[in-house]
């Protein structure tokens, strides 16, 4: 007998020295004591940092536990082949009360290299943008080692760094490599590789509570840059109503937006892989055999790989990121 079914997990509250007040809010999120909430982990395989169940009978248990013992059965036999005992995937929310540092990642070779760790490519969706919010990502024209460390080391590196004016619902890929920061003024939803790996580039000088500045990666970052200029980094994409849209395609994680008015069937029966929806509007009941869960914004449920069938019941609509591997 299948003991598994779709998961709710505790949402683990991150305080960062740029975070603000949008987690609770926007999403209702109760951070208690911390003085801000920078980042929401909502499903996270991490070491230091590793989901734990807070629905139904396998309450209480910890994602990799869970993994451990099911395997295939829960995020699919090619999934499993792949990865092993480590889940592929990190979800989180973002708010940007003032800038994050200008920063970059390494790709999969340099980082189990290095940190004997996946590498991370990533997803932004933005959930909410204050006005005049901004954000970076990749160089604005053709950039080598020599210019780079030539703009560094005169304190210009932005003058070479893409800046784009962002609104809700916009959406950027963001490969192992590419140069990024996100903005004050913004929340958003991120959809990752499972890696905690961050080579700090420039962080405004800033200096913590205790007076000290944050410690930087520079001469890590040079080897992890991808140099290249590309026409375009904000991904495009066509706004449907009740139709699903591919938003990202790539080897780590497929993701698309739902976003609809009416109730609808999923029938994962063809994947081979897990699936994550992340509600960032509305709610709805997710049905699933004879069981029904509610799901409201700011929720993030892993269907395991044997749910083949499911029903998203609503009476005011929902928009969701459905991603899965593969």
């Amino acid at each position: 007998m299948n003991r598994l079914y779709p998961l709710k997990f505790k949402t683990i509250f991150k305080d960062k020295i740029w975070g603000g007040q949008k987690i609770k809010t926007v999403l209702g999120k109760d951070f208690g004591t911390l003085p801000n909430c920078g980042e929401t982990w909502e499903l996270s395989g991490v070491k230091s940092d590793v989901s734990v169940i807070a629905n139904g009978p396998l309450a209480g248990t910890s994602l990799a536990a869970l993994l451990a013992s099911e395997k295939e059965n829960l995020i699919g036999k090619s999934v499993y082949n792949r990865f092993g005992d480590e889940f592929p995937l990190l979800v989180k929310f973002i708010d940007a009360n003032e800038d994050l540092s200008i920063q970059v990642h390494p790709d999969d070779e340099l980082a189990k290299k290095r940190h004997n760790s996946f590498g991370k490519t990533e997803m932004w969706y933005v959930l909410q943008a204050d006005e005049g919010s901004s954000l970076i990502a990749g160089f604005n024209q053709k950039v080598d080692k020599a210019l780079y460390l030539e703009k560094f080391n005169e304190g210009k590196l932005q003058d070479i760094l893409n800046e784009e004016a962002v609104k809700a619902d916009d959406v950027f890929f963001l490969p192992a490599g590419r140069v990024h920061t996100i903005g004050k003024g913004l929340l958003i939803a991120e959809i990752q590789q499972t890696s905690d790996i961050t080579y700090r580039i420039y962080d405004f000088d800033r200096v913590d509570d205790q007076g000290i500045k944050r410690e930087l990666h520079v001469e890590e970052a040079l080897d992890a840059i991808d140099y290249n200029f590309y026409d375009a980094y904000k991904t495009s994409y066509k706004k449907e109503k009740n139709t699903p849209t591919q938003l990202v395609s790539c080897p780590y994680f497929t993701t698309q937006v739902l976003d609809f008015d009416t109730s609808v069937g999923r029938d994962y029966s063809a994947l081979d892989s897990f699936v994550i929806h992340v509600c960032i509007s509305g709610s709805y009941i997710l049905k699933y055999g004879m069981e029904e869960l509610p799901v409201n914004m700011g929720d993030c449920i892993l269907i395991p790989a044997g749910t083949q069938k499911v029903e998203l019941s609503t009476s005011h609509g929902f928009k969701i990121l459905e991603s899965f591997v593969g």
